[in-house]
């Protein structure tokens, strides 16, 4: 489970990078049952809640030849720390440590696959709100062409532990991760193992994405279809873990929704 007590690794932030901000939110509002308002002194930027909450935000895309994406950040008390972190484990800085007008500070990586990651520290805005309920975010998940190089990586950066978990009929393994010194209970991702051709979402690179709790999965993935967006795979029922449909926006920006099962 994803929770807001937030400890170093855990998933703290999440936002999207749009190459129209104004049509991301028409999109997601209706799938995710968010709202949006402008935080204070950004107004290329928008606040996504959920009953209230803070779900995530919506930006611009600035990266030249970037695709649109959404960026997953992971607590860190220190992002320099981690920045030089991610450098002895062979990863790369993308965005250098900074400070957001005291918002947060933040940093951007890439894992030594090519998988993009950042990290966060609170500063006004304390991060997620709504989490593991409907509109929020419950789950992370990384596609990678090397999970035990992956795993090694983010184990060095985070101190991740990990527990593997066989797939269905056998295809494979699906490696669970935990923060460093939490319970198995505060689970907050996955990472697996996947050939290029299964990277077409996100262009062939490994690369993160984010799983958002829905009340009706069905209807999420109909809404999705309906306002220009893709259902990739599903919905389908996971047994033991809920329904699920794999989708992408109207830009490409790929993403999965998520009934939990009892």
């Amino acid at each position: 489970m994803i929770t807001t007590d937030f400890v170093p690794g855990s998933p703290c932030w999440l936002d999207l990078g749009a190459p129209d901000v104004a049509a991301a939110s028409a999109f997601y509002g209706p799938v995710l049952g968010w709202e949006f308002e402008h935080p204070e002194g950004a107004e290329d930027f928008l606040l996504a809640t959920a009953d209230g909450r803070v779900a995530g935000g919506i930006g611009p895309l600035t990266e030249r030849g970037a695709r649109s994406a959404w960026m997953v950040h992971f607590f860190t008390p220190d992002v320099h720390e981690t920045a030089a972190s991610v450098l002895r484990a062979g990863g790369t800085v993308r965005v250098e440590p900074r400070d957001v007008a005291g918002w947060a500070s933040l940093a951007q990586f890439t894992d030594p696959q090519g998988g993009r990651f950042a990290v966060w520290t609170p500063g006004r805005a304390g991060g997620l709100a709504a989490v593991d309920g409907p509109g929020g975010l419950c789950w992370t998940e990384l596609y990678t062409t090397d999970a035990a190089g992956a795993l090694a990586f983010y184990e060095t950066v985070f101190g991740w532990w990990h527990q593997d978990t066989p797939m269905p009929g056998g295809s494979g393994t699906y490696t669970i991760v935990t923060p460093a010194g939490q319970p198995p209970e505060r689970m907050h991702g996955g990472v697996l193992q996947v050939g290029p051709a299964e990277l077409t979402l996100s262009r062939g690179t490994p690369a993160w994405h984010p799983v958002f709790a829905v009340l009706d999965c069905d209807a999420a993935a109909a809404t999705v279809g309906a306002r220009g967006g893709l259902v990739v795979m599903g919905p389908e029922t996971a047994p033991g873990i809920g329904r699920m449909a794999v989708c992408t926006d109207p830009s490409g920006a790929d993403f999965v929704l998520m009934t939990p099962g009892p």
